[in-house]
């Protein structure tokens, strides 16, 4: 299976990676091939040239910033007509790519940065594809995480909760070290231990179907540590300040497909 890659930064790089690493043959596009020739080690064929990486692929992925997703498909639409094209797009619905392309089979799709460990939760949407072509699309998606198929109005949602959610995490990874930092511990071991104790959690979670909560009293006993520190965080309205990043990010989506 042939892959493009259209836009190789941060996201489509780790994308590239991933994908070359499960066995796919992968051609990735970036202005600047410089910056990509990494990919090269990997088998990835790196190209200037967006046309020619759609015209060799069976499958290509959009992978450019929002506001460069008309002008790339625009550029190619002659190289994927009946072709799969999964956009990675934030905010640029399925109607405004079909207008683009009609031709092309859309899949609309957002992934997070833990495709570099092959941990990313990609939601996805799609009113193109059959059966056949969706276990296709799904067999990609999870050869870098999990993967779920979504209706296109719960993408806004998604994209302000797992795709943005990497940041969250690392603010509140970050203020696990400084706490660690603070009471004395080395850097490395505080480091860890966050890390760890984050995956851990989130395994457990995943793992045993527990709400939250249920996995939180587990932890607090009477006049035990713990409590004095959920007191804290509750003071410091931890809660509503996640539940508001997630907002804005939605809101910041919903806008750039307003715009589309």
């Amino acid at each position: 299976m042939r892959v493009a890659i259209i836009g190789a930064g941060t996201i489509g790089s780790a994308l590239a990676k991933a994908l070359a690493e499960s066995g796919y043959k992968v051609i990735a596009t970036r202005r600047n091939v410089e910056k990509i020739r990494h990919l090269e080690k990997l088998g990835v064929k790196v190209e200037r040239d967006n046309k020619l990486a759609a015209r060799n692929a069976e499958i290509v992925f959009i992978a450019v910033k929002p506001n460069k997703v008309s002008q790339v498909l625009r550029e190619i639409r002659d190289e994927i007509s009946g072709k799969i094209v999964v956009s990675l797009a934030a905010g640029i619905p399925l109607k405004y790519l079909k207008k683009e392309a009609p031709e092309a089979k859309f899949v609309r799709a957002m992934p997070n940065i833990a495709i570099l460990v092959k941990e990313s939760f990609t939601a996805y949407s799609t009113e193109d594809l059959s059966e056949e072509e969706v276990k296709l699309i799904e067999e990609i998606f999870s050869s870098f995480g999990k993967c779920v198929r979504i209706e296109e109005e719960y993408m806004d949602a998604i994209t302000g909760l797992s795709g943005s959610g990497p940041a969250y995490v690392t603010v509140f990874l970050e203020a696990m070290i400084y706490g660690g930092l603070r009471v004395g511990l080395p850097r490395e071991l505080a480091r860890i231990a966050a890390a760890q104790t984050l995956l851990g959690t989130a395994k457990l979670l995943i793992e045993s179907d527990k709400h939250p909560a249920e996995i939180r009293e587990m932890v607090i006993t009477p006049g035990g540590t713990t409590i004095d520190g959920i007191f804290e965080l509750e003071e410091g309205k931890i809660r509503t300040a996640i539940m508001k990043a997630i907002d804005a990010a939605t809101k910041k989506s919903k806008l750039l497909s307003l715009k589309s």
